[in-house]
């Protein structure tokens, strides 16, 4: 099985960025973490803070993996481009936050890509990313 971890902007700065929503741990430890966990697995991650660089990496596996998680980052709210990618590939995507959005800013509780996408997990920090990677390998 191929999944693909696909995270959008300022998640880059997991670690550092507002630890009390975000929590301490880095992206990458926290996917080297995950990658020994699921070693049965191929596992793959990709960042970028640029919607359009987003949009060609789902288009990119979007046909050959078995999976996507994606966390959108703000893009969750304002991008109908990333609704699209999702909506015109055959891979399921099941969108992922780390924070619970409905405990949030108001313009957060909307995501425009849910409609899309197979399922959410929001609110249960990284956990949730193999919370994700679970409910594909039990799909």
């Amino acid at each position: 099985m191929k999944i693909i971890i696909i995270n959008g902007p300022n998640l880059n700065l997991l670690g550092k960025r507002e630890p009390d929503i975000y929590g301490s741990t880095s992206f990458e430890d926290f996917f080297k973490a995950l990658q020994a966990k699921f070693s049965e697995i191929d596992l793959s991650y990709y960042q970028s803070n640029v919607e359009g660089e987003l949009i060609n990496k789902i288009h990119e596996v979007g046909f050959s993996y078995d999976a996507i998680l994606l966390n959108a980052g703000g893009y969750t709210h304002t991008s109908v481009a990333i609704s699209d990618a999702i909506a015109g590939v055959n891979t399921p995507v099941l969108e992922v936050h780390i924070s619970n959005i409905y405990k949030r800013e108001e313009f957060r509780h909307k995501s425009i890509i849910s409609k899309a996408c197979v399922g959410m997990i929001s609110g249960l920090g990284l956990q949730g990313y193999e919370l994700g990677i679970l409910y594909f390998l039990n799909r």
